[in-house]
C-alpha cells in the first residue's frame, strides 16, 4: 500500500502563483511515476503533469508554460509549482503515484485551489 499526503493550495488571485507538494509513504518502487491530476466541480478528473522516477515530464496542454512539476526521490515526494493562475485551473487537486505493474493508482485526499479575484 501507498499512501499520498498533500499539501498546498488555497485561495489566490488570478495571475498568482502556488505551490503543492506530495508525500508518498509505504511500499514505494524505484520506478514510478507521480503526479498530479485535477477535478472542477461538474468535470471530469483530467490529468495536470506526470513525472516518472527517471524525470521525464508529461503535461496537459492547457498548464505548458505555466506549470512546473519535480520531485525528490529520495524524500519521495513531488511538486507542482504553478504560475499565470487563471480561474479555470480552480479544481480539487490530487496526488497520484502509479507503477508499470499496478493496475490502477494510488490516490492522495484531494487539496483545493481557488483562483478568485
Amino acid at each position: 500500500q501507498v499512501q499520498l499526503v498533500e499539501s498546498g493550495g488555497g485561495l489566490v488571485q488570478p495571475g498568482g502563483s502556488l505551490r503543492l507538494s506530495c508525500t508518498a509513504s509505504g511500499w514505494i518502487s524505484s520506478i514510478n511515476t507521480m503526479g498530479w491530476y485535477r477535478q472542477a466541480p461538474g468535470k471530469e478528473r483530467e490529468l495536470v503533469a506526470t513525472i516518472t522516477s527517471g524525470r521525464t515530464t508529461n503535461y496537459a496542454d492547457s498548464v505548458k508554460g505555466r506549470f512546473t512539476i519535480s520531485r525528490d526521490n529520495a524524500k519521495n515526494t513531488v511538486s507542482l509549482h504553478m504560475n499565470g493562475l487563471e480561474p479555470e485551473d480552480t479544481a480539487v487537486y490530487y496526488c497520484s503515484y502509479n507503477t508499470p505493474t499496478r493496475t490502477r493508482p494510488s490516490w492522495g485526499q484531494g487539496i483545493q485551489v481557488t483562483v478568485s479575484s
